[in-house]
């Protein structure tokens, strides 16, 4: 009797829907005036100019242009699998204390003349609010997190959740059964 194995064994897990997703892309109005900088500059340097001293500067600069801004909006913030995922930053919920939606003004002062230099920040200054996420983990140095957000009070949720989901499980894990 043969035993073929199970469809279920050759597929890959699949990944959990995050609780919370954002990208930090740039509003349209900065795309905008990337792009007529660019374009501005460009004329500049080609200023009537023949040859490839009429094309190159629009060639080179507006592609460069494009893709620095997409650079800087290209920024995801997630919470999934337990942790907070901000770009290539990996936080899992398990080490956070707290976590405090701020907005403008509250990410001004946190960010401001008496901010801690170990601080983590992921700072977009098109994007009004933020949240404070607090460390309890006495092997990281870094204090807190400071990463923007559009929606400060969601992704605070998204995270005390995720930490109050994650956080039974580490307790019972040492205790013997």
């Amino acid at each position: 009797m043969s035993m073929s194995p199970s469809p279920s064994a050759d597929r890959p897990p699949v990944p959990a829907r995050p609780a919370y997703a954002e990208r930090l892309d740039l509003p349209w109005w900065l795309w905008l005036t990337g792009l007529v900088a660019a374009a501005l500059l460009a004329v500049e340097i080609w200023m009537g100019g023949s040859g490839a001293r009429a094309w190159l500067p629009f060639v080179v600069l507006l592609p460069v242009t494009a893709v620095g801004l997409w650079c800087l909006g290209r920024i995801r913030v997630a919470v999934v699998d337990g942790e907070l995922r901000v770009d290539d930053a990996r936080l899992p919920v398990r080490f956070v204390a707290d976590v405090v939606p701020l907005d403008s003004s509250g990410r001004r002062e946190v960010l401001g003349v008496g901010a801690d230099p170990l601080a983590f920040v992921v700072q977009r200054p098109w994007v009004g609010g933020a949240v404070q996420v607090v460390l309890d983990d006495p092997a990281d140095p870094t204090p807190f997190w400071v990463v923007s957000s559009r929606h400060p009070v969601e992704l605070a949720e998204a995270v005390l959740t995720a930490r109050d989901a994650a956080r039974p499980t580490d307790r019972t894990a040492g205790e013997p059964g």
